[in-house]
């Protein structure tokens, strides 16, 4: 019988990892979805939706996804543009006319959606960001705007919620509607993106997950963050959503999806701006999309950061492959998580019918020892031995042969026992009960966890 996509990527697998993460990150909650093709082959919750009651994550708990929402802006402002009914290098004093004669009103909608406008990222009174008062209105948004740029037109990439902003201002101009509104018959709901809301309201705020601020340095409590909205910032981060949701919005936005014209899709994802700062990773945005390379495949997607909360969404349009990781810290690690999640459905896919042995489940497992953890795991049809607790799953990762009643790594140079066999023992009934690795032995987790509580329990 052929294996079903789900597991052929082992999702179970998939979420196990992301769970170890969230658990060492000790990150309230995480919620996770992954697309492969057309098919959503994980959704899944680990954790609490709020540390105060305890309550569990649901996969239909709501996050504040906070700038995914640009994609969304930048797509309704690209199909306005299709249908002729604005251009990309009209200047935004041409929809909003308190712009009218100002610097900022002869920035262009396409330097707007590639943040190469020069106007300040939030205005100079932004602790909105921290709660300490409402986010700005329309008035509040154009007195922001207003107050001075900070670079010329298009002399350096420089990131701005307010832009944004502007932008959902220029969509209500065009459509005559408010912005939510012609969002809401435009894309989600002819997509069915029936968990996204391009802002929060009563409806939904029962569903929402709490926020929760980041981790002291001197214990690990966090304070719950209360939900608020966005006001004339929607455009920019007032979306919720579901890491579902998010996937099935990126298979939208892939090739043949025919929500785009495939020439406007190319606009958008292609580098706007490449941004380089000492020690920092070279970034790359288009128009309204971050893009990267993971695991030789060039994606692209977006992060969200909002008060108590941190997610990230990338997606391969050509693939056809969506990750989509929610948490609900302010520190959790939600990009790490997306970008090992996909680079295990990568190796997944890249390892399919490489294998000659078919009962590869037969050799795998969680093991544990002093020194840590190690994953014996199927990705696709190779055995892959893994570290869980490393943030990028295939550092240090070893794929693995089966040999006789060995597993074999494949010879390379290194300061680990590289090239060395790895033993399996098996309890009576053949499951592997622990592993060998350069002569030093890990048990089955669950095993050695008994065996260390047990130990803490008599000291």
């Amino acid at each position: 019988m052929s294996r079903s996509v789900a597991d052929h990527v082992n999702a179970a697998y998939l979420a196990d990892w992301a769970g170890t993460q969230a658990g060492f990150a000790r990150v309230p909650g995480v919620q996770l979805a992954v697309l492969v093709g057309d098919e959503v082959v994980l959704d899944a919750a680990w954790g609490v939706a709020d540390v105060s009651t305890g309550e569990q994550l649901r996969t239909d708990h709501v996050f504040r996804v906070a700038s995914h929402s640009k994609t969304f802006t930048a797509v309704a402002v690209a199909r306005l543009a299709e249908r002729g009914l604005l251009r990309l290098d009209d200047p935004l004093e041409a929809y909003v006319p308190e712009l009218e004669g100002s610097a900022v009103g002869h920035v262009t909608v396409r330097e707007a959606l590639g943040h190469t406008a020069g106007v300040l990222r939030d205005g100079h009174d932004a602790d909105f960001w921290q709660l300490g008062a409402p986010f700005p209105d329309r008035a509040a948004l154009l007195t922001a705007v207003l107050d001075g740029e900070v670079f010329g037109r298009g002399e350096h990439f420089k990131y701005s919620n307010l832009a944004y902003g502007l932008l959902g201002l220029v969509i209500r101009a065009v459509t005559g509607v408010p912005y939510a509104e012609h969002v809401g018959a435009d894309l989600l709901q002819p997509l069915g993106l029936a968990d996204t809301f391009p802002e929060l309201d009563d409806e939904i705020a029962g569903r929402c997950v709490t926020g929760h601020s980041g981790r002291s340095p001197h214990d690990d409590r966090r304070i719950p963050v209360a939900p608020v909205t966005t006001g004339g910032l929607a455009a920019a981060t007032g979306y919720c959503s579901t890491a579902r949701d998010l996937v099935r919005w990126a298979a939208a936005l892939g090739e043949g999806s025919g929500l785009l014209r495939p020439e406007t899709r190319r606009l958008l994802h292609r580098d706007e701006s490449v941004i380089e700062q000492p020690h920092a990773r070279v970034r790359r945005y288009g128009l309204g999309f971050e893009a990267r390379k993971i695991e030789g495949r060039r994606v692209v997607g977006h992060s969200g950061a909002f008060p108590g909360q941190s997610t990230r969404t990338w997606w391969d349009p050509a693939g056809r492959v969506a990750v989509s990781v929610l948490t609900n810290a302010v520190d959790g690690p939600a990009d790490g998580i997306a970008t090992g999640l996909f680079e295990l459905v990568v190796k997944a896919l890249d390892g399919a019918g490489e294998g000659a042995v078919t009962n590869l489940d037969h050799w795998t497992g969680r093991f544990a020892n002093l020194w840590g953890l190690r994953d014996v795991v199927r990705l696709g049809d190779r055995l892959w031995l893994i570290n869980p607790r490393e943030p990028d799953p295939l550092t240090g990762a070893e794929p693995l042969t089966v040999d006789g009643d060995v597993l074999r790594p494949e010879p390379h140079a290194g300061f680990g026992p590289v090239g060395e066999p790895v033993h399996v023992l098996r309890d009576d009934d053949g499951t592997p009960a622990a592993i060998v690795v350069g002569g030093v032995t890990s048990w089955r987790a669950e095993d050695y966890e008994r065996q260390r509580q047990a130990h803490l329990a008599s000291l």
